[in-house]
């Protein structure tokens, strides 16, 4: 292919979605648990698991469940005293304010591609991250559980995700830590890479022609 055809040639890639909770976001759930779960005699690593198990887990996840319904729960179960403001300020905690990937990259991404974020999230985070993070603007299209009513695996979140990238799924790239995840992107036809670390997934967008 001569220089002239692949300078106007459209790339394979035309939209990445990208995941949030350690993929962009660092997380820590003990600075949460401090405040949440200081009554409890469970070990930080524990009391985070029993949180996640818990029955109202998925509903909290996917919208069935109010912000204010949540706080009461997680009260109730671990004796907290906190405020529901304080709560939320606890439970905004576990995002650390450091990026695992600069923002400077998703600048430079967004001006060959469609950038989209697909999360298993809460309400809670979602304000937050929307208030919070500069990194968002970078993201015309967001996707988050608690508004769509599922989460990942679930084919219903990814559909919403690849109408939002407005692509065809194989030029849709999906970067996410869990393999779980990368595998049930893939099963719709995507994409998908599991990042491990920063370094594989620039080498990974280069394959691909999105970086330099």
């Amino acid at each position: 292919m001569s220089n002239a055809r692949r300078a106007n040639s459209k790339p394979e890639i035309e939209a990445i979605i990208f995941d949030i909770g350690r993929v962009i976001i660092d997380l820590d759930p003990s600075r949460a648990i401090a405040a949440i779960g200081a009554a409890s005699t469970l070990a930080p690593d524990k009391l985070w698991l029993a949180v996640q198990e818990d029955p109202l887990w998925p509903g909290w996840q996917e919208g069935r469940v109010t912000p204010q319904q949540w706080y009461e729960n997680l009260s109730a179960r671990f004796h907290t005293s906190i405020s529901f403001d304080e709560f939320c300020d606890a439970w905004n905690s576990v995002m650390s304010t450091k990026l695992i990937l600069p923002e400077r990259l998703f600048k430079q991404l967004s001006k060959k591609c469609r950038l989209v974020l697909l999360s298993n999230t809460d309400p809670i985070h979602v304000a937050c991250m929307e208030s919070k993070f500069n990194f968002i603007r970078y993201f015309p299209k967001r996707i988050y559980s608690c508004e769509v009513g599922a989460s990942k695996p679930s084919v219903k979140i990814f559909r919403a995700a690849i109408k939002a990238a407005a692509a065809p799924p194989n030029r849709i790239l999906f970067i996410d830590d869990i393999r779980q995840y990368v595998l049930a992107a893939r099963r719709v036809g995507l994409n998908a890479v599991q990042l491990r670390s920063r370094a594989q997934l620039e080498a990974a967008l280069r394959q691909r022609s999105l970086l330099p």
